[in-house]
């Protein structure tokens, strides 16, 4: 049998998001997934297993734990492995390094969000959060829309202020102020409550919600879901399984009805921004399709780059 190869962290120097995001947008042109999610809970640990079938690009799946008190080891809090399969054959092709599928997957969903909804004129980028996730946004917004303003607010300022430093940021004292001059919101946190509040919102801004992946977590509120235009980069993976929606609709305050496209409607042009004063929400679910098109991708540079071990 032939050795599986398997794809390091030292790719990164090969990516680039523009590409990555326009290889996203494409793949929302093609076939839908067949996509099949494991989630097993043990307290507030987490075994999540994610899994996509896309006709021409092939088969991914990507195994992950969340244990939040690793902080407290010195460990990761996420980690995890990705493995690609071919399409026809169903041939282990690579394994691919779970924290840089992770990485470049979660910001370019969100970017090619922002990308298709924000306002052109956006300029103030807020981050709301200072772990990894929030470390690769700065990086991959400002790449793919430009020179942009940016400011970081945590819950523990020293981590603010860690992330501020690394990237050249502002670092937000107050972060309903914070909210309130900022173009675009980003939040990469492991909240379960709300952290942004629909009342701080004001008409052209787009909410960008990341860090919610459970069915008991939230980052922002029911405020926020009235007020804005709600948008998810795929219904099946964040209307039955993410709180940010879950939760909403199971108490009657919006409906499956009120989330107005997907990124697939969105890149087919049959939704998106109808005015400048609307509020934008879009809800990052990181779906396993996602993962598999973000992985065909890296193992494609790989091997247009020699094959860097």
């Amino acid at each position: 049998m032939a050795t599986i190869p398997v794809i390091s962290g030292k790719i990164e120097a090969h990516l680039d998001w523009d590409r990555l995001v326009d290889a996203l947008a494409e793949g929302h042109r093609g076939p839908r997934p067949l996509l099949g999610d494991l989630f097993l809970e043990r307290g507030a640990d987490a075994l999540v297993s994610r899994s996509a079938w896309i006709t021409g690009l092939g088969i991914g799946v990507k195994a992950f734990t969340v244990l939040p008190e690793n902080t407290g080891r010195g460990l990761p809090s996420v980690q995890g492995a990705m493995i690609l399969f071919d399409d026809t054959a169903g041939r282990p092709e690579a394994v691919v390094d779970f924290d840089v599928v992770t990485k470049w997957k979660t910001a370019a969903d969100s970017v090619l969000g922002a990308k298709l909804l924000a306002r052109e004129d956006a300029r103030r980028l807020l981050i709301v959060g200072a772990g990894r996730v929030a470390r690769s946004l700065a990086e991959a917004y400002q790449a793919v829309l430009g020179p942009l303003e940016v400011t970081v607010w945590s819950r523990t300022r020293a981590s603010a202020e860690a992330l501020a430093a690394r990237i050249g940021a502002h670092v937000a004292n107050d972060l309903e102020e914070a909210v309130a001059v900022a173009d675009i919101i980003t939040t990469a946190t492991l909240a379960h409550e709300p952290v942004i509040r629909g009342e701080w919102l004001r008409p052209g801004q787009h909410l960008d919600l990341i860090g919610a992946f459970k069915a008991d977590m939230r980052e922002t509120d029911d405020t926020a879901l009235r007020r804005g235009r709600i948008f998810v980069d795929s219904r099946e993976t964040t209307l039955q399984h993410i709180g940010e929606l879950l939760i909403p609709i199971r108490e009657g305050v919006i409906s499956p009805e009120d989330v107005a496209g997907d990124l697939a409607d969105l890149v087919a042009g049959r939704a998106g921004r109808r005015t400048a004063d609307e509020i934008t929400i879009y809800k990052n679910g990181g779906g396993a399709h996602l993962d598999l098109m973000t992985a065909r991708v890296i193992l494609d540079v790989w091997q247009e780059n020699g094959r860097p071990s």
